[in-house]
């Protein structure tokens, strides 16, 4: 009986997602604010283009990662904001570098750095990347990421928010457009 009132919604039904009425009623206010602000600073210092950034890994434990990887997700869709992650560190105006910097990973992260054309604005994101967070006294640690690279702006949170990050973001794209 239970297959056939499933049988009878997916096929017989005519939409089998909710009403977006629904759903609509609840956006993120908060996000829609920072993300118009985003989308005008954006406009102003790049000329029409987005604003291009390249995720660093530094040996992070993958939660500033998954939060990074929201950001793309249709709740925050950060393209619509003029924002988009790019593969290359050669195509990118800002590097997200997460984690405190391991031994291992310590010359890919220079590497990256070296590799993205100047001025390029880091972003350290997460207390790992910060200060090196609970691993900083660790063997396998080199420390936080101005250690190994400079870094112009630092996100603290384990992990930070996908809106805390838009919103730290909107806050360092503020200063950099009146310096």
């Amino acid at each position: 009986m239970a297959v056939l009132k499933l049988l009878n919604k997916l096929f017989l039904k005519r939409s089998v997602t909710e009403n977006p009425h629904k759903y609509l009623q609840h956006r993120d206010i908060k996000l829609e604010k920072i993300g118009k602000e985003l989308k005008d600073i954006i406009g102003h210092l790049y000329g029409g283009k987005s604003l291009r950034i390249r995720a660093v890994d530094g040996g992070s434990c993958n939660g500033e990662e998954i939060e990074l990887t929201a950001l793309n997700n249709a709740y925050y869709d950060i393209d619509r904001f003029g924002l988009s992650f790019v593969a290359s560190p050669r195509h990118a105006d800002m590097l997200f570098v997460t984690g405190p910097v391991t031994r291992n990973l310590e010359t890919a992260v220079r590497t990256t750095y070296e590799a993205a054309p100047q001025p390029c604005i880091v972003v350290a994101v997460g207390d790992g990347a910060c200060d090196g967070g609970m691993w900083k006294d660790s063997y396998a640690v080199v420390g936080a990421v101005e250690k190994v690279i400079p870094v112009h702006y630092k996100i603290h949170g384990n992990p930070p928010t996908p809106t805390e990050m838009l919103s730290a973001l909107l806050h360092i794209l503020k200063n950099h457009s009146q310096s």
